[in-house]
C-alpha cells in the first residue's frame, strides 16, 4: 500500500508542479507539464512491477501512437477561448476531440499494423 500511495503522491506532486508555476510563468508550467514525466514515471513503475523488455517497448510504441491524437487537443482549446467561448465549454470540446480521435487510432492502428 505504502509503494502505491508513493506512486501517487510522486505523480500527483508533478502536475500540481506544473499548475503552481503556470499562476506565475505560463511558459514554463506549460513545459513542465508538456515534458513526459508523467510516461516516464508510468515506465518507471511498470518497469519496477514488471521488468519485462518486451512489455515495454509495447507499452512506449503505444504510448507514442496515443500520444498524436491528443495534439489537436491543444490547438482547439486556446482557439477556441481566444473566440470567446467559456473554458469549460473549450475544454469540454477538447476532450471530446481527443476522445475521438483516441477511438479512430484505435480502429485504425491494427489497419496500418501498429500494436496498441
Amino acid at each position: 500500500m505504502f509503494y502505491l500511495a508513493a506512486k501517487a503522491l510522486i505523480s500527483g506532486a508533478l502536475i500540481a508542479l506544473a499548475s503552481e508555476t503556470a499562476k506565475r510563468f505560463p511558459g514554463v508550467g506549460a513545459l513542465i507539464a508538456s515534458l513526459p514525466l508523467v510516461s516516464v514515471l508510468g515506465m518507471i513503475w511498470l518497469w519496477h512491477d514488471k521488468p519485462d523488455a518486451r512489455l515495454m517497448a509495447a507499452h512506449s510504441s503505444a504510448t507514442f501512437w496515443y500520444v498524436l491524437p491528443s495534439l489537436p487537443m491543444f490547438l482547439l482549446i486556446p482557439t477556441l477561448l481566444q473566440r470567446g467561448l467559456p473554458f469549460w465549454a473549450a475544454l469540454g470540446l477538447g476532450c471530446m476531440l481527443t476522445i475521438a480521435l483516441y477511438v479512430a487510432m484505435t480502429w485504425m492502428a491494427p489497419r496500418l499494423g501498429l500494436q496498441l
